[in-house]
């Protein structure tokens, strides 16, 4: 009759981990719930939350500025605010394209990049009336800009393209030139339609009207600003980090420790407990050429000797015990 086999606990063991190691047979993995994200490919790439809070930051200075040279050069109330920081591709970006607008490219150097400039007709029209001395009242929208019109109207493309290279000159130095107007036709062909744009898009407000403003960078560009951002703002988080760590490094150094100077445990025995009387002397275990225990905030720190420094009682450091924290040296 064969005997039972008793097995000891290493075989026990290794059947476990070949256990866990073995594949699922088709029907286990059948049977096991899947975990399914979604995901858009044309996601992909995309600037992130952070980067668009850093660019709507970078743009609503802009605004402000636009706002008051704009302001001051028109004597009007003139008010740009930012609405949306975007990137698509620049098939999704021509819908948005008004048919009745006045766009043109924009020559960024010395990247050799253009760039599309887009205003509403409806601000086109009350802001050349200013120009030319009238109130800059609002008008039907039944033509298209004269050749005249549009050279005047290039001299505020020209104060807008300014303001944006102030704003961008601490990150990437451009010149945004002015190139041509473009026609609906044209627009089409400035980028491949599968190209990731940075769309820029501001709302401006005057005394009888509102339209839009907006800008629309090629990758090469939008890339170029958006390591320096990136780059901009991994530096200011290390110097916020060395600030913050020299910060907490002063508040501690005026926080006071409590630290006291005592003898090791030492076991003693019940009777001898028991035998204690006034003036009677209970014998520690404790060499009188053996240190004592530094403890600052209960944590053992430093054994010493006992000494007197004037009429205080002191102790002279001799080590750092093993397993105390050790403190980083300050500047």
């Amino acid at each position: 009759m064969p005997t039972e086999k008793i097995l000891n606990q290493e075989e026990i063991e290794a059947l476990l981990r070949a256990a866990r190691n073995r594949p699922l047979s088709e029907e286990e993995s059948q049977r096991r719930p899947r975990r399914v994200s979604a995901f858009t490919f044309g996601q992909a790439g995309r600037i992130s939350l952070q980067q668009v809070g850093s660019i709507s930051l970078l743009h609503d200075t802009f605004a402000r500025n636009v706002s008051q040279r704009l302001g001051a050069h028109l004597r009007v109330l003139f008010e740009v605010n930012l609405v949306s920081v975007e990137q698509l591709s620049y098939s999704e970006f021509l819908p948005r394209v008004a048919e009745r607008a006045y766009v043109a490219s924009l020559n960024l150097q010395p990247l050799e990049a253009t760039a599309v400039f887009q205003l509403d007709l409806a601000l086109a029209f009350p802001i050349i009336d200013l120009l030319l001395g009238g109130e800059g009242k609002s008008q039907p929208l039944n033509r298209d800009l004269t050749e005249i019109e549009e050279q005047i109207l290039e001299s505020i493309v020209a104060i807008i393209s300014q303001e944006m290279e102030t704003v961008w000159e601490p990150l990437v130095s451009l010149k945004f030139l002015f190139d041509q107007r473009q026609q609906q036709a044209q627009v089409i062909r400035l980028f491949p339609s599968n190209e990731k744009v940075l769309t820029l898009n501001f709302e401006i407000r005057m005394p009888e009207v509102r339209g839009s403003l907006g800008f629309a960078f090629p990758a090469a560009v939008s890339g170029v600003l958006l390591r320096k951002i990136s780059e901009q703002w991994l530096t200011k988080k290390r110097h916020l980090a060395q600030h913050y760590i020299e910060q907490r490094r002063q508040r501690l150094l005026d926080c006071r420790f409590t630290t006291e100077m005592k003898l090791p445990e030492t076991p003693v025995r019940g009777s001898d407990l028991l035998a204690l009387e006034v003036g009677k002397t209970l014998v520690l275990q404790h060499r009188t050429s053996d240190p004592v225990v530094i403890s600052v905030a209960d944590k053992k720190m430093f054994a010493a000797y006992p000494v007197r420094t004037a009429k205080a009682r002191g102790g002279l450091i001799q080590r750092r015990l093993a397993g105390a924290v050790a403190v980083k040296e300050l500047p």
